[in-house]
C-alpha cells in the first residue's frame, strides 16, 4: 500500500536482512540475454525447523515479462511435505524472477530460470523465520540470490552528502545535474559491495537507475511541487513550474538502452511505460499502423534523445506499445494488428510472445465488465459516498480507492481480475474512486482494462473520504451490504480468497 503523499522515491523494493553466503557457484546473471518465448519450471520445498502449519505455507512469485510488458504473478500453496512446482511463462532465455514465501514476505529472493529448464530451490527456515539453509539446482551464487534486495534498500535509504536545496526555481539543466550527483552516490553502494557478483551488480545498478529516473525526472512538474513543499513546508501556494520540451529528455542517452541486460531489470517495464505514456514525448499509439511506419515516427522523436537510430531497443518498444493495449485496456489485438505483427516479426520470438499474450487476453476479455464513467463533481464532499450508494440500491457495493501511480493498487486489481469476473451476474457492483493526483488522460486509459463503475473526484472530495474513514494509504476499500450499510473498511488488498469470502458473505 502507498501513503496519501508518497515521497518521490517511494520504494517498490522491500527490506531484506539475510545471512551472507560465501559462494563460488554459477552466476545469477548470464550474458548474452536472448529473447525467447518459452516456459520454465520452478520446483522445490519450503520447510521450517519450527512447528509452522504446513497448510498455510505458500510461495509467491513475480515474473517480469519485458516483451509483453507485465509482471506476472504466480502463487501456490506447498503440499503436506512442503513441496511445490510452478510453470512460468518466460520471455528471455535466462530470466530473473522474484520469489517470496509466507514465512517472510519482506525478504524476497532473486532466482534464475532457464527457458525449457527446471530450477529447484529448497529453503529451510529457523525458529525466527529466517533462512537457515538454501540450496539451488543449478547451483547459483547464493549472495546474489539472497542479498540483492538488501543492497537495493541500502541504495534507497542512503543519505547523500549534498544537502537538499531549492530546485523548483533553477534551470532543468541544474536540476538534472543535481539529480545525477545524488544518484551517483547511491549507485556507489552497489559498486562498493564485495559479496555480489560483478554481473549481478551491473544489473542492480541499471535497475536502480531506471527506478530513480522513472520517478522524479519523468514527472518533472510533480518533482518540483514536492521540492517546493519540502523547502517551504508552511507555504500553501504552488510554485510556478517551467514548461519542458522534448529536449529535456536528452538524459535518456546516458542509459544506452540497446544494452540487452535491461531485459533482466524488473523496473524496465515501468520505465518503458513512462516513455510510451509521456505527454511531452507524445509518442503515437501504435494502433493498426504498420510497425515500420510507426517506428519511423518514433525514431524521429527519440533517436536524438536516446543516441541511436537502430537496434533491438526499438523492436522491444514496439512490442511494449502493443502490450499497453493488452495490459492497460485488456483488449485483444485486431486482425489487422496480428497481420502487422506477423508481417514485421514473421515467426520470430517477439511475435510468438505477443500472440501468446493476446490469446490469454482474448479469453479474459470475454468476462470483462464494461466501463462506466460517472460525473459527481457538483456533489458536496460529505455527500459523495451517499450519492454513489444511492445509484446501486439492493446490491453489495465494494468501493476501491486507488490511483494510477499506486503500484500496489494496480497489482491488487490485476490479482483480483479473474476472481472479480466470478461476480459478473450477481448482485455486486465494483466502484473505483480516484482523484486529480492521477493524470486524467492516463486514468481514462487504465480504466478501460479495469471495467465497472468509475469516479474522478475533486481533491476536497477525496480528502473528505480519506479523513472521514481514517484512511492513510491506498489501496483502501469500503464494503457495503445490499441495504447500504458499511460492513467493513480496510487498507491493503487482503488477497483473492479473503475478498471473495467477504463479498459472498453479503450475497
Amino acid at each position: 500500500m502507498l501513503k496519501k503523499y508518497p515521497y518521490i522515491f517511494a520504494a517498490s523494493f522491500c527490506l531484506l536482512f539475510l545471512l551472507s553466503f560465501k559462494s563460488t557457484t554459477d552466476k545469477l546473471i548470464d550474458v548474452p540475454i536472448l529473447i525467447k518465448a518459452g516456459t520454465a519450471k520452478i520446483t522445490g520445498s519450503i520447510t521450517s525447523l519450527g512447528n509452522a502449519n504446513k497448510n498455510n505455507i505458500y510461495v509467491d512469485i513475480i515474473a517480469p515479462q519485458p516483451i509483453s510488458g507485465e509482471k506476472a504473478r504466480y502463487k501456490t500453496l506447498v503440499d503436506q511435505y512442503g513441496k511445490f512446482s510452478i510453470d512460468i511463462d518466460v520471455e528471455t532465455q535466462i530470466s530473473l524472477i522474484i520469489l517470496k514465501t509466507s514465512f517472510d514476505e519482506e525478504r524476497p529472493l532473486f532466482v534464475k530460470l532457464t527457458s525449457g529448464g527446471v530450477t529447484n530451490i529448497n529453503i529451510v527456515y529457523n525458529l525466527n523465520d529466517e533462512i537457515h539453509n538454501i540450496e539451488l539446482i543449478p547451483a547459483t551464487n547464493k549472495n546474489d540470490v539472497t542479498l540483492g534486495f538488501e543492497v537495493l534498500d541500502k541504495m534507497l535509504r542512503y543519505q547523500p552528502s549534498r544537502a537538499p536545496e531549492p530546485l523548483y526555481n533553477k534551470s532543468t539543466v541544474y536540476y538534472l545535474n543535481y539529480f545525477k550527483e545524488v544518484l551517483s552516490e547511491r549507485l556507489a553502494v552497489v559498486d562498493n559491495d564485495t559479496l555480489l557478483s560483478e554481473e549481478f551488480k551491473k544489473m542492480l545498478s541499471k535497475d536502480f537507475k531506471l527506478f530513480a529516473y522513472r520517478g522524479s525526472p519523468f514527472d518533472y512538474a510533480e518533482a518540483m511541487r514536492i521540492n517546493y513543499r519540502n523547502i517551504n513546508p508552511n507555504e500553501s501556494k504552488q510554485p510556478d513550474i517551467q514548461k519542458i520540451d522534448r529536449s529535456y529528455f536528452g538524459f535518456l542517452k546516458d542509459f544506452k538502452l540497446n544494452d540487452p541486460q535491461y531485459l533482466q531489470c524488473p523496473t524496465f517495464l515501468e520505465f518503458q511505460s513512462r516513455i510510451l505514456q509521456n505527454e511531452v514525448l507524445d509518442l503515437p499509439e501504435i494502433g493498426e499502423s504498420e510497425i515500420s511506419s510507426w517506428l519511423a515516427k518514433v525514431k524521429a522523436i527519440l533517436s536524438d534523445l536516446v543516441g541511436f537510430n537502430n537496434g533491438p531497443y526499438y523492436d522491444i518498444l514496439a512490442a511494449n506499445a502493443y502490450a499497453r493495449q493488452l495490459n492497460e485496456e485488456v483488449r485483444p489485438l485486431t486482425d489487422k494488428q496480428k497481420e502487422n505483427i506477423e508481417k514485421y516479426w514473421k515467426n520470430g520470438e517477439i511475435a510468438k510472445i505477443l500472440l501468446r499474450k493476446n490469446q490469454k487476453i482474448a479469453e479474459l476479455g470475454e468476462f470483462k465488465l464494461p466501463v462506466v464513467i460517472n460525473e459527481i463533481s457538483s456533489v458536496s464532499d460529505d455527500k459523495v459516498i451517499e450519492t454513489i450508494l444511492s445509484k446501486y440500491k439492493n446490491k453489495v457495493v465494494l468501493i476501491d480507492l486507488w490511483a494510477t501511480w499506486c503500484v500496489p493498487c494496480l497489482n491488487a486489481m490485476e490479482q483480483f481480475r479473474s476472481t472479480k469476473n466470478e461476480f459478473k451476474n450477481k448482485n455486486v457492483t465494483f466502484v473505483y474512486l480516484t482523484n486529480v493526483s492521477s493524470p486524467k488522460k492516463l486514468w481514462e486509459e487504465k480504466i478501460k482494462g479495469i471495467g465497472s463503475e468509475h469516479y474522478y473526484l475533486k481533491d476536497s472530495q477525496w480528502g473528505h473520504i480519506m479523513n472521514h474513514f481514517g484512511f492513510e494509504a491506498i489501496p483502501s476499500y469500503l464494503l457495503y451490504n445490499k441495504e447500504g450499510v458499511l460492513i467493513n473498511k480496510f487498507t491493503a488488498f487482503p488477497g483473492n480468497e479473503k475478498m471473495k469470502e467477504m463479498i459472498n458473505g453479503l450475497l
